[in-house]
């Protein structure tokens, strides 16, 4: 057993040396550990009132938990603290930030900031002139012969201008008149001589939407996304305030696209014209008619690709290229977004993908209940446009705002916690931010200040006791996710024209929200490929128009900014652009191996659309369609991991030639070997949970090895290719004997935790400490269970403890000795520390803080005593946790030992 590492496991050191629980490997140093292989969290400051006292406090408890790094975001303050408020960018609040920045640094911690307060961009700097923009319009009807004789100019309405741009006349017929120089700002008439037309005055309104969730300080217009001008204005307060820093920020944070309605902005119809070629203003009626045909559709995806463009061009890279100038990095939650989210993502340096509400697994004994949870939308394919983005620009690092709405509050568990981050994981993120933690200060009373969408983690909510362990975890997979560099040899073309190209209700402005994927993503050709893919053991990354254009050729390899690969899959498309049409055709015929499904049936866009159809047509007749895309692509020697036959899933590295596997099992069923489709002389074992490691038994069959693993469900592994003469033999076990329980009096008592300390009781049987008395019925916190018992004698070196059923954590020692942790199914643990005779266990359990946040609230105190939105419930509604059932706590299963024969003494 080695007790030093599993006790520096405790003081929760995540850079530990990872070793075989079971004690017979020699020690092995798993990756060195730094700060952007923890994990991050998002810190609220509610109120900006913060000081340096509760700052201090705040990073030295994330630090000894084994958290890397915080990302502030200022929001809306707690009643009764409104004398302790910071407005933000103030010489105080800007004092607090030093401070912050410097604790960080001797900490080894990273500072993020969000550049602004809640969100989306806004604030008081915002003149209305630069606030968000739509289009709006008032229709007048005139008959033949009838006379408009009427003044209309700039107004305003509810105290927000509105700007004319144009007054345009539209025939029956299809003609077109530009009236603006006749009635705008000046009063005189205009006769319909000969035909009915239909007369629009068209105006540059203000969304008027204001920044969600601001902190003191803070509030004001959300700005123009669309403009540069704009930008270079929002940004005038942070290039006078940064400079007074002592310190340096890591990388500035923009959160989801949710700045709303906006489909203008002032130099629009001047932009649309340069960019897709035609005078939008002629056909501005089907657009306001919402009209459903092929003219009117083709408009409306060109003034859909113009917004895309105009916030990637004019905001979102002049954003990092701005963060770049200051030393910082730039981070970027793209979806939402009007347009095409692989560009968006990859204008960041580091781009973030979101998760919200809880998913569903087939793990047994892993817990979902109906009443606890929000549906989740952590489809793998939507994370994969961020890490794809991230693949092709060659950004290292992929982030996540994650535990979004995972459970309600107050019941969200580490266990529950695992599967989530793993799916993220599969997906390609290797730098995780926690949705997160609360700046709460030590006078705040139980629960402290806690933001109304988060699991809230930090030292108020029961679950930190064991929090530690998740985060080591994380922190050990994601020492190996950024590793080397991804090793996803196919990339599938995505079709936005598609999207834009169809009439979504006649909406101009159309967001790609991970909320409403059956809009833009679900039941697409785009979408049904690549699951089939993946679910045939291929990993692919998606690329988009812009990236497509800066591929190229090294031999048949197609290179990109980030990566090389071995194919491109062009799914079926009916629009694609003829600039993407003809790069792909000619990588074809230069040898790159692009397999198209179907040839595209037509040029997105209204521009001088027959003679462009007609040089597609002709550009088609020469492509090569698959026939076979799995032959192709084994024809291309893409490799296909067979272990997803298996129910397995995976997600591939290299380093430096050498790969590594990071493989879960969600599936309801043990996996006792698997295949990699990897040559290997040999391969080593990681156990990212235990830091266990040691050399894997293989078979060698053709090009593929074989490894020999036991993986239950619940479990994961990091496998890596190549030789280390470092490594032990991994530890192989196989059930010895009987099992035995665990019986005798066992004492319960009470550690910490409230509303009280329970008074310590005697149990004969394991059951919720809830079913006890009233007062372990509110009780959250941590307890002990201790228990005196005989082992039959047996020559056993070895043996498997299984817990069962645990609410909801703990750590475990036997005769004395640190044994490990529990935090998630399976809830067993393997040792050497038990002896013939007499034994001694001792388990300290953690439970939720379900049940005493439910007694608070039915003793009629108040702790929800925030401000704005306070607290909703997992639904938006009222929170109110006195109708609650009580959450089971404690062990509620017998303990059953088994003993274990070791199968590779000799080794």
């Amino acid at each position: 057993m080695c007790k030093k590492q599993f006790a520096a496991v405790l003081l929760g050191i995540l850079s530990f040396i990872g070793c075989s629980q079971e004690g017979n490997h020699k020690d092995v140093l798993w990756p060195e550990i730094n700060k952007e292989q923890k994990p991050w969290t998002r810190w609220w400051w509610m109120g900006n009132a913060v000081d340096s006292a509760g700052i201090k406090q705040n990073l030295i408890s994330f630090s000894k938990a084994g958290l890397g790094g915080v990302e502030i975001q200022p929001i809306y303050g707690v009643k009764g603290e409104e004398d302790r408020f910071i407005e933000h960018l103030s010489p105080e609040w800007l004092a607090m930030l030093d401070y912050t920045i410097k604790v960080a640094d001797s900490l080894q911690m990273g500072v993020d900031m969000t550049l602004g307060t809640g969100w989306p961009y806004g604030g008081p700097q915002v003149e209305i002139e630069h606030a968000a923009t739509r289009l709006i319009h008032v229709k007048k009807e005139l008959k033949k012969g009838e006379i408009l004789n009427q003044f209309i100019g700039d107004s305003t309405v509810k105290k927000l201008p509105l700007t004319l741009k144009g007054v345009y006349a539209y025939a029956d017929d299809g003609e077109y008149k530009d009236l603006t120089q006749r009635l705008g700002h000046k009063k005189e008439k205009w006769e319909a001589k000969d035909k009915n037309y239909d007369v629009y005055f068209v105006y540059e309104a203000k969304t008027g939407q204001q920044v969600k969730r601001a902190a003191p300080g803070g509030k004001g217009f959300t700005v123009d996304h669309y403009s540069s001008k704009a930008w270079n204005d929002y940004i005038e307060p942070y290039n006078k305030a940064l400079p007074e820093l002592d310190g340096t920020l890591r990388s500035v944070f923009n959160d989801s696209y949710e700045v709303y309605g906006t489909d203008f902005s002032p130099r629009f119809f001047e932009e649309f014209e340069e960019r897709r070629g035609y005078d939008l203003r002629k056909y501005l009626n089907r657009l306001f008619e919402k009209k459903d045909d092929e003219i009117s559709n083709r408009v409306r995806s060109d003034y859909r690709e113009t917004l895309s463009d105009l916030l990637l061009e004019e905001f979102d890279r002049p954003w990092t290229a701005w963060a770049n100038s200051k030393g910082m990095k730039s981070r970027l939650q793209a979806h939402g977004s009007p347009g095409n989210l692989i560009d968006f993502y990859a204008s960041a340096d580091i781009p973030e993908c979101e998760t919200f509400g809880s998913m569903p697994y087939d793990i047994p004994g892993f817990r979902r209940l109906e009443e606890n949870i929000r549906k989740g939308d952590a489809n793998p394919v939507m994370l994969k446009f961020s890490s794809s983005a991230g693949h092709i620009s060659g950004k290292p690092l992929i982030s996540s705002e994650t535990f979004t709405w995972l459970r309600e509050h107050f019941k969200t568990a580490l266990s529950q916690c695992k599967p989530e981050v793993e799916d993220l994981f599969l997906s390609g993120i290797n730098h995780v931010f926690l949705h997160g933690s609360t700046y709460s200060p030590e006078r705040a009373a139980w629960p402290g200040w806690k933001f109304y969408a988060s699991v809230n983690f930090n030292q108020n909510n029961s679950i930190w006791e064991d929090a530690p362990e998740l985060f080591r975890y994380m922190a050990n997979c994601q020492s190996f996710l950024q590793q080397g560099k991804p090793d996803n040899e196919l990339l599938l073309y995505y079709p936005i024209h598609d999207t834009w190209n169809k009439y979504l209700k006649g909406n101009l402005f159309f967001q790609f929200k991970i909320h409403s994927l059956n809009e833009w993503l679900l039941n697409t050709p785009f979408y049904q490929l690549t699951q089939d893919l993946m679910e045939n053991g291929y990993n692919m990354d998606f690329i988009s128009d812009r990236f497509v254009e800066q591929i190229a050729l090294e031999g048949n390899s197609i290179v990109l900014p980030g990566e090389k690969y071995k194919a491109l899959v062009v799914p079926q498309s009916h629009t694609m652009p003829l600039e993407t049409l003809k790069k792909l055709t000619e990588l074809q015929k230069q040898g790159a191996n692009i397999i198209f499904m179907e040839a595209p049936e037509t040029i997105p866009g209204n521009y001088d659309v027959e003679r462009r159809n007609t040089e597609l047509k002709s550009v088609t007749e020469n492509i090569d369609l698959t026939s076979n895309l799995y032959e192709e692509l084994q024809d291309a020697n893409v490799i296909k991991e067979d272990l997803i036959d298996l129910g397995l899933k995976y997600i591939r590295r290299d380093v430096d030639g050498e790969k590594v596997y990071y493989i879960v099992n969600h599936t309801l069923e043990t996996v006792k070997e698997l295949p990699i489709n990897i040559s290997t002389e040999q391969v080593t074992i990681y156990d990212p949970l235990t830091g266990e490691v040691g050399k894997a038994r293989i078979i060698a069959k053709n090009d593929k090895t074989v490894v020999g693993i036991t993986i239950l469900p619940g479990q994961s592994f990091i496998l890596k290719t190549g030789i280390d003469t470092g490594v032990g033999p991994w530890l192989y076990t196989e059930p010895m004997g009987e099992e035995y329980k665990v019986e005798g009096k066992w004492k319960l008592s009470f550690l910490k935790g409230g509303p009280s300390l329970p008074s310590d009781i005697e149990l004969n049987d394991l059951k919720s400490w809830t079913a006890l008395n009233d007062e372990t019925k509110a009780f959250s916190g941590t307890a002990v269970y201790e228990i005196t018992f005989n082992l039959p004698d047996t020559d056993a070196e070895y043996w498997e403890l299984d817990f069962g059923d645990v609410r909801e954590s703990a750590k475990v020692w036997v005769n004395g000795e640190y044994a490990g942790a529990l935090w998630s199914v399976p809830y067993q643990l393997k040792t050497s520390l038990f002896k013939k005779g007499e034994n001694t266990l001792k388990i300290q359990v953690t439970n939720l803080p379900a049940n005493r946040i439910k007694a608070l609230e039915s003793s009629g105190k108040e702790w929800k005593i925030f401000h704005e939105i306070n607290m909703v419930n997992k639904d938006y509604q009222k929170f109110d946790a006195t109708q609650w059932k009580d959450t089971p706590s404690g062990l509620l299963t017998p303990v059953v030992i088994q003993p274990l024969n070791v199968m590779n003494k000799n080794q």
